[in-house]
């Protein structure tokens, strides 16, 4: 089996969105993508609302916490395959941008946390909902072998709605 895919998704405050296609693309790829999440600014801690319905939906959330981008500019750190951005299009904030040579993407999606507290369940599980799709999408192809520009026409396709 090759190894692992490294994606790196990003998003500002990486509490939410980055965390639940982090859990996504690890949990549920088979082995094939071993995902990492960051913010510009992270919020220092995961939103208790993406920790929950993760658990709900079976996945392991003890090891997820907000954390700096900063982290994977540094030496050691892994090597991306990819990076995804999943900030909201119309949400006007600022979407981090991942210099370097990895494959860059990005999977829009409405920030859940800035709904109101009583709507937030809803708009948590519809976020999970997208990036579900997309990463379903992804899933379905023959990624272990996509490389460079196949890449990310396979990501930018597949993170279409």
């Amino acid at each position: 089996m090759p190894a692992a895919m490294n994606i790196l998704v990003l998003c500002t405050g990486n509490s939410a969105r980055s965390i639940l296609l982090e859990a996504i693309l690890t949990q549920r790829s088979s082995g094939r993508i071993t995902a990492f999440s960051a913010g510009s600014k992270p919020a220092g801690k995961v939103h208790p609302q993406s920790l929950s319905l993760l658990a709900q939906k079976g996945f392991d959330t003890s090891a997820f916490r907000s954390k700096s981008w900063d982290e994977f500019g540094a030496a050691d750190a892994p090597v991306m395959d990819a990076v995804i951005t999943v900030c909201g299009s119309a949400a006007a904030e600022e979407c981090p941008y991942w210099p370097g040579a990895p494959v860059r993407v990005h999977w829009g999606i409405e920030d859940p946390a800035a709904a109101e507290p009583a709507a937030q369940p809803l708009a948590f599980l519809t976020a999970y909902d997208l990036l579900n799709a997309k990463a379903q999408r992804f899933f379905a192809l023959d990624s272990a072998a996509l490389r460079g520009a196949e890449l990310a026409t396979a990501l930018t396709t597949a993170g279409q709605d």
